[in-house]
């Protein structure tokens, strides 16, 4: 009998246990975020950007742990056989979550069935810039510059991202334009720079204080609505091109089995952290713009991209790996 009641008193306790204090008692008080890349990266920054917040607000240590690879494949390897205890999540991205099940023949893992959605995060909206000597000042003008001389114009791209990208202003547009690729997206901006490109997709936060300078003329952006830092510069959809949308995105993820409960209780901490004022201002001012959404909302986004990219590259003849 005192084997039972202690049992029943250990259960009871259990339950009253807050969603927070359960978790960090599943969890051993430490977790990781894993990231497919280098310290200094998008996904990188908004990791260690939340980890302090999350670990004040789930009582426990939240450390960033990464592991570079091409295109995060190792990380997402790793995440999605991790133990599904919330001790280990992901910072995932348009690559490890949507262009990976594309692009690869033979994929390790699977974006849809091997994760649980945590929340989106933020995104960023890429600027569509040209070298100054490009005599085209909107993206209407570039089109039609395009449509005369076919095959003239080049794009720098930077990995399946940016190739992704600059196909899809193609096909939409219905025009012809070299590709160039680079090994990052700093190399591809300073071709554009140099005169080596005509034009690039980039972040804001690379090319600010360029186009400033008059060393770039920013022509449109690519997401649906317009930046708040580049409020005068209308999207590409604006110019013609309704539905077009590209932007990248970062998104946290558990393994698939991890419980309901702790998958709930770190998509409420996050989103509240998300949008803490100081949280929320240095995002926008790097940049990005700030989603913070539901766990359907991102499960549901994966799915949709996947399908997208699996679009765009068979349309354009884009190469399987």
């Amino acid at each position: 009998m005192k084997t039972n009641h202690a049992a029943w008193l250990a259960i009871l306790a259990a339950l009253a246990l807050s969603p927070v204090a359960a978790l960090a008692q599943e969890t051993g008080k430490q977790m990781r975020i894993i990231v497919g890349s280098i310290g200094g990266t998008g996904p990188d920054f908004i990791a260690r950007l939340l980890a302090p917040k999350l670990g004040e607000a789930l009582r426990q240590t939240v450390l960033v742990d990464n592991r570079p690879s091409a295109n995060g494949v190792v990380a997402a390897q790793f995440t999605a056989r991790a133990t599904p205890d919330g001790s280990v999540i992901m910072m995932g991205n348009a690559g490890t979550h949507a262009i990976n099940a594309a692009l690869y023949r033979k994929l390790d893992y699977d974006p849809v069935q091997d994760f649980a959605a945590i929340t989106e995060i933020a995104s960023i909206p890429l600027a569509l810039v040209v070298h100054p000597s490009v005599p085209a000042k909107s993206v209407k003008e570039l089109i039609a510059l395009a449509r005369r001389s076919p095959g003239k114009l080049n794009v720098a791209v930077a990995g399946a991202a940016g190739e992704l990208m600059g196909n899809a202003l193609k096909l939409q547009a219905k025009i012809d334009m070299k590709n160039i690729p680079y090994k990052g997206g700093a190399q591809a901006a300073l071709a554009v720079m140099s005169g080596e490109a005509d034009m690039v997709f980039t972040s804001y936060i690379v090319i600010a204080s360029h186009v400033e300078a008059g060393r770039l003329r920013v022509l449109g952006v690519s997401s649906a609505q317009r930046m708040p830092q580049m409020a005068n510069v209308p999207t590409i959809a604006e110019n013609g091109l309704a539905g077009y949308e590209h932007e990248q995105w970062y998104a946290l993820f558990a393994p698939a089995k991890t419980s309901a409960a702790t998958v709930q209780t770190l998509n409420r901490e996050v989103v509240r952290i998300v949008n803490l004022p100081e949280i929320n201002e240095r995002l926008v001012a790097t940049g990005h713009r700030v989603v913070a959404g539901t766990q359907q909302q991102l499960a549901d986004k994966v799915k949709g991209e996947i399908e997208k990219t699996r679009r765009i590259m068979k349309a354009s003849g884009m190469q399987q790996h």
